[in-house]
């Protein structure tokens, strides 16, 4: 049980172990490769009889490895003096993660409907999130997104405010002149958004003095707000990796300098 524990968590560093890691990031980047190409209809009917076997495999795989995990959390330190662990284990992000990446499998077999199947099936693309258990740049993106929660929650606040703010504004000015274009607040939002974002898809776009005077400042003004956000992930980024840095470093034992 421990060296399964052991395996499945990657805390030691031997061969065994990163045969496993490597086996499972393998098989990862396969699946999602396959859930791309298989679109192509060309590559589907030459090689689609070996997709399914290939899908079987996978699901074989990763429910055992999912199983396992639940089967050993109790050895985790944060679990074991826990009464529901298994229980609690189960609702952690990375296993959410990992439920959702062997369901698409399962569920045709309760559900029938056809365009339903279709859509469950695109939850496949959820494995492409299991590499965050084996690769330091998604978890450091990831722990920066939670210790920064609260800071990116307020900036997107703020942009959705100058959204509504800057589609009422347009709606107002536009309104008369393209009654079908910006036909309400709700409507006005769709230029609101390519506006702020500064992408001007040029599907919607005023052709008023007042209008083009509002888009101005709003393109301007979505430069600013989306830098928030952008300053954030950047600074929070930089402070994660030097954290990181700093843990791995060697120190001088006399002087506790980093060498």
């Amino acid at each position: 049980m421990q060296r399964a524990y052991e395996i499945l968590e990657g805390t030691t560093n031997d061969r065994i172990t990163k045969g496993f890691q490597i086996f499972i990031i393998t098989l990862i980047a396969v699946n999602v490769l396959v859930v791309i190409i298989e679109t192509e209809e060309s590559v589907l009917d030459e090689y689609g009889y070996l997709f399914t076997p290939f899908e079987v495999f996978s699901i074989v795989v990763f429910t055992a490895e999912y199983a396992g995990r639940i089967i050993v959390c109790k050895l985790n330190p944060k679990y074991q003096n826990s009464k529901y662990a298994r229980v609690r284990i189960l609702f952690t992000p990375m296993m959410l993660v990992d439920l959702a990446a062997i369901l698409p499998f399962f569920l045709p077999f309760v559900v029938t409907d056809v365009r339903f199947i279709r859509i469950i099936r695109l939850l496949r693309l959820f494995r492409l999130f299991k590499l965050a258990r084996y690769s330091d740049p998604m978890q450091t993106l990831g722990e920066v997104f939670k210790s920064k929660a609260g800071d990116l929650a307020v900036a997107f606040f703020i942009l959705f405010i100058v959204l509504i703010f800057a589609s009422s504004l347009m709606y107002h000015a536009e309104h008369e002149a393209q009654p079908e274009v910006f036909s309400s607040i709700p409507a006005s939002m769709w230029w609101g958004v390519i506006t702020l974002t500064t992408i001007g898809y040029g599907d919607t776009y005023p052709v008023t003095v007042m209008g083009k005077i509002v888009a101005g400042g709003v393109a301007v003004l979505g430069i600013a707000v989306y830098a928030i956000p952008t300053g954030i992930m950047a600074s929070a980024f930089t402070e994660e990796l030097r954290k990181k840095r700093q843990k791995n470093a060697k120190h001088c034992p006399h002087c506790g300098e980093e060498i």
